[in-house]
């Protein structure tokens, strides 16, 4: 008697165990796969006073709806613009990003995005080079 117990509790707990498992495995095709044309962009030289103006493309790669929420800039010199609407799978998007090419130097500068993908954030990059107005 004592066995079959035994043999009943063992089966209950392995199925839960299973159960868990896949119950894990669903929750990740709640995240959104975002494939990007390009996550660094660089500039090269630009001059003085004229901001520049990149913009990342992507595509939903994945099963559900890729919602941008945000796209935080390193620093108040870049302004970001992005896709407001759900990106449907097969779909593309945009995160634009402009520099104020204010202060002669160079720059690298990082927008992070926030989107329902399995990593939370996701960071772009943009450099190069300000050259000083010639007076």
């Amino acid at each position: 008697m004592k066995k079959i117990l035994f043999l009943i509790a063992f089966i209950s707990v392995a199925k839960l165990s299973v159960g868990q498992q896949a119950s894990a495995t669903v929750a990740k095709s709640d995240f959104a796969v975002v494939e990007w044309v390009e996550q660094n962009h660089d500039f090269g030289k630009i001059r003085q006073g004229e901001p520049a103006t990149f913009e990342f493309k992507f595509t939903n790669k994945g099963s559900v709806p890729l919602i941008l929420t945000n796209a935080s800039p390193s620093c108040g010199c870049t302004t970001p613009d992005w896709t407001k609407t759900p990106v449907m799978p097969g779909q593309q998007g945009f995160v634009k990003a402009t520099f104020n090419a204010a202060s002669p130097g160079g720059f690298n500068k990082t927008i992070t995005v926030t989107a329902n993908v399995e990593q939370g954030t996701i960071p772009l990059i943009i450099r190069g080079e300000v050259l000083p107005t010639v007076q």
